[in-house]
């Protein structure tokens, strides 16, 4: 909501001028908070702004590494700081039902697909990444490449979006 009302009114040059002056870093620091539930509304509004003042291949490009930077600290926090909670949630009784029921490679790729859709679409990435971090056959070099090629396409839109509008 705060999104909405912050950028619906565009003639509210005080605003507009602050993130045209802040260049690609105003369009890095949106790549970042983009990444984040409540923050990628505001986020993306902002890359919508700043699509018709830089180049759309360049800014795409920044945005999408403040993209992975945001994610690699939610890939690290969640693979290292919750790792004993992770494997204590895989003995639960409803995880091991669910486990048992659903074949080995196709519970892979299903969680696989759905954290890619998550990751790639502006809702809560934080699932995606998460369902990410728990699968043990994903590095993290696996996980930045994929990471950053989802966000990047994701912005390049949202960017041509705004470019057009």
């Amino acid at each position: 909501m705060i999104a909405y009302f912050l950028f619906t009114d565009k003639s509210y040059a005080p605003l507009h001028n602050t993130l045209v002056f802040s260049g690609y870093f105003g369009v890095f620091l949106a790549g970042f908070l983009y990444s984040y539930a409540f923050t990628a509304a505001p986020a993306a509004a902002i890359l919508l702004m700043l699509a018709k003042e830089q180049n759309l291949l360049f800014a795409g490009f920044i945005a999408g590494v403040g993209a992975l930077l945001s994610d690699l600290v939610i890939f690290h926090f969640i693979r290292h700081g919750f790792k004993d909670e992770v494997q204590k949630l895989r003995k639960e009784r409803i995880v091991c039902y669910a486990q048992n029921k659903v074949p080995k490679d196709v519970k892979k790729y299903l969680f696989a697909s759905l954290a890619v859709f998550l990751i790639a679409s502006p809702l809560p990435t934080e699932i995606g990444v998460t369902l990410m971090a728990s699968m043990k056959s994903i590095s993290t070099k696996k996980f930045t490449i994929i990471a950053y090629s989802l966000h990047t396409s994701a912005i390049f839109v949202i960017l041509l979006i705004g470019s057009i509008i």
